[in-house]
């Protein structure tokens, strides 16, 4: 596993954990050379952007119960991939995140200023 550092050079911090998410499923954007699809960006969903996610083909708000994935709903928090959350940036549907919960590996795919310009958590 990376080191547990975020975007500003912290200690990560816990993105949400109900429901559970994160690559280990532990409430964390925390990251590995296993995780190939970097969730590492930690996001408040929006109606919004659940739609894009599943016009995309990723449906994130319908439940899978055999996988203990309860589907998101508007409000829920959730370690994005980095790559979706570019994405929707490039196509005005990005959802707010929280800068203390992503992974410093986020950088590897975003820019840093343009997720400043959708922090819940930079005063």
């Amino acid at each position: 596993m990376e080191d547990s550092v975020n975007v500003l050079g912290g200690p990560l911090q816990l993105c949400c954990s109900d429901p559970e998410t994160g690559f280990y499923r532990d409430g964390y954007c925390n990251t590995s050379e296993e995780d190939r699809g970097s969730h590492t960006v930690c996001v408040e969903v929006t109606a919004e952007f659940l739609e894009f996610s599943r016009s995309r083909g990723n449906d994130l708000s319908t439940p899978i119960p055999e996988y203990g994935f309860p589907g998101l709903q508007e409000g829920d928090r959730w370690c994005l991939c980095a790559q979706r959350w570019q994405e929707a940036l490039e196509a005005g549907k990005a959802p707010m995140i929280k800068l203390a919960s992503s992974h410093y590996k986020a950088l590897e795919h975003v820019d840093l200023e343009d997720l400043k310009k959708y922090a819940l958590d930079l005063s």
